[in-house]
């Protein structure tokens, strides 16, 4: 029995070694340069309409989201999920409702052309009011963990909506005219179409408060995770001339590896 198993083993061996010696390679194809050349229009192309249509980069230039958001975090933002409804997206990106809690990226109601970056806090109907710093929506007292806080004391800013808005404390003039019109009862009411917005960084950021609400039209996306994270003042991030710009960008590639913060790389944002 062991001799007949022997013998059939090499028959196969020889079987598989002939149809290996018989077998002719193909012909490797070499990529001619017209196909190179559309290859690579095809990746600029898709890359082009996924940071056109899906995914923006951001830089975070300001402090008013520390700790959730530093100066420094570039963003990825996913611009579909707000963009009005179509059918060519699939699932991947889904359509939804912004709800309290998220964090949008919006152009700012007083300044075209201005992004911001804030966490919703109120959405259509929603009745708000601050006592003391502390944010009650809908007459509920808000958790907030995310929420930093400097110590400091405001009236207007703290005790919000009860004393009028005013240039004096850096609210917009068109808002210091329009807040009056939506307080009901000592409580701002957020109108449709329209969100109440803040920094958790709450005591250093200017918000809804001080310019009024985002409409549905401003917004621009959610953020989706941090790709790159690089440590350095906020001057950076607003330089006055273009000879500081040219610094800057020597100094981050000077600085590259010893001021990026790796553990915030591929953070999500929430």
């Amino acid at each position: 029995m062991r001799d007949t198993l022997g013998k059939n083993k090499n028959k196969a061996k020889a079987a598989s070694g002939n149809g290996k010696n018989s077998a002719e390679k193909p012909e490797k194809h070499h990529e001619t340069t017209m196909e190179f050349i559309g290859s690579m229009a095809a990746v600029l192309v898709s890359g082009l309409f996924i940071i056109t249509f899906i995914l923006q980069a951001f830089e975070i230039p300001s402090e008013s989201m520390m700790n959730t958001l530093l100066v420094g975090d570039h963003l990825f933002v996913d611009r579909v999920s707000l963009a009005p409804k179509t059918q060519w997206v699939g699932p991947l990106l889904p359509y939804g409702k912004i709800k309290r809690g998220d964090i949008i990226v919006f152009i700012a109601p007083a300044q075209a052309g201005l992004y911001l970056v804030k966490r919703v806090r109120g959405v259509p109907g929603d009745r708000i009011r601050l006592v003391n710093g502390k944010l009650y929506v809908n007459g509920e007292l808000q958790i907030e963990p995310f929420v930093v806080r400097n110590g400091t004391y405001s009236d207007y800013r703290d005790n919000f909506p009860s004393v009028p808005a005013s240039e004096m404390y850096g609210a917009t003039e068109k808002w210091s005219q329009a807040m009056t019109s939506y307080v009901q009862n000592g409580e701002l009411v957020v109108p449709p179409d329209s969100y109440f917005a803040m920094g958790d960084n709450r005591d250093n950021s200017l918000d809804s408060r001080y310019w009024g609400f985002v409409p549905q039209a401003n917004l621009i996306g959610r953020p989706m995770f941090i790709y790159w994270s690089f440590k350095a003042d906020k001057s950076t991030y607003e330089p006055s001339s273009f000879g500081e710009r040219l610094a800057n960008i020597g100094y981050t590639i000077l600085h590259f590896f010893d001021k990026t913060r790796w553990s915030r790389t591929l953070n999500m944002v929430h």
